[in-house]
């Protein structure tokens, strides 16, 4: 009997301790997401720190020979039959500034009826075979040597070439009145578009060439496509001169 009274006073006291734990204090089991978390936070800074320690690498100034890979790079300009004649004249002009100013050779092939531009132990700088190949190809284009030249001494010079008919598909006499409008009497428009905005424009045919900025490029592009599309010339002066006086006040 005093066995059983004991079981029986054990049993009744088991529920009385569970009442008393679980009215004691909550304490918050850390989950294992931010165990992790925290890992991976250290062994990110343990990784900074040991990154930090280790000695940056010191890699000296390339030469330009390394740089171009050894081999020498050639631009070929194809040169069309009407601007034969020209490229003869002016060819001194050409030849000079690409070989003494660039340190690139220029050569033009008979056979192939290209001008070949080469770059050679001389060469410092590798961008200089583009700005020759631009310088020649806007003389090929029909811009004087003079403008072209410009494409060598600045770097925010670009080249941009669209067709009338790209602007509107005119047909006939309405594609040469178009055009017409574009050069004015005289070549009165032409020069008063570039004046205004800063560029040089070739009329070849339906091609229209401009070579100058980004920004005046835009202006001068705008006018002409206005003038192609039917816009009096007098509207399109009064347009560019707005838009030129807004970008001389903003600058």
């Amino acid at each position: 009997m005093d066995a059983d009274d004991q079981s029986t006073h054990n049993t009744s006291a088991s529920p009385d301790r569970d009442r008393d734990r679980a009215a004691g204090p909550f304490t918050q089991v850390a989950s294992k997401k931010r165990q992790k978390r925290k890992r991976g936070h250290g062994g990110a800074e343990m990784d900074s720190e040991d990154s930090a320690a280790v000695k940056r690498p010191h890699f000296p100034p390339i030469s330009g020979d390394n740089l171009k890979g050894g081999a020498d790079e050639v631009r070929k300009v194809a040169v069309p039959a009407h601007r034969y004649t020209p490229l003869k004249e002016n060819w001194l002009k050409i030849f000079t500034p690409i070989v003494e100013h660039l340190q690139l050779q220029v050569r033009f092939n008979l056979r192939t009826r290209n001008v070949e531009i080469k770059t050679c132990k001389e060469t410092q700088d590798i961008g200089s075979l583009a700005k020759a190949a631009d310088f020649v190809k806007a003389f090929v284009l029909g811009f004087q040597v003079e403008d072209a030249l410009a494409l060598i001494r600045l770097d925010e010079l670009f080249l941009e070439t669209f067709d009338v008919t790209d602007v509107k598909p005119l047909k006939g006499d309405h594609l040469s009145r178009a055009i017409g409008r574009i050069a004015g009497k005289g070549g009165k428009t032409k020069f008063t578009i570039e004046n205004v905005s800063k560029t040089r424009i070739v009329l070849a045919d339906t091609k229209v060439h401009i070579l100058g900025s980004f920004q005046n490029i835009k202006m001068a592009r705008t006018a002409i496509c206005n003038l192609i599309l039917g816009s009096p010339p007098s509207k399109v002066y009064g347009n560019i001169r707005a838009v030129a006086s807004r970008a001389a006040e903003r600058f």
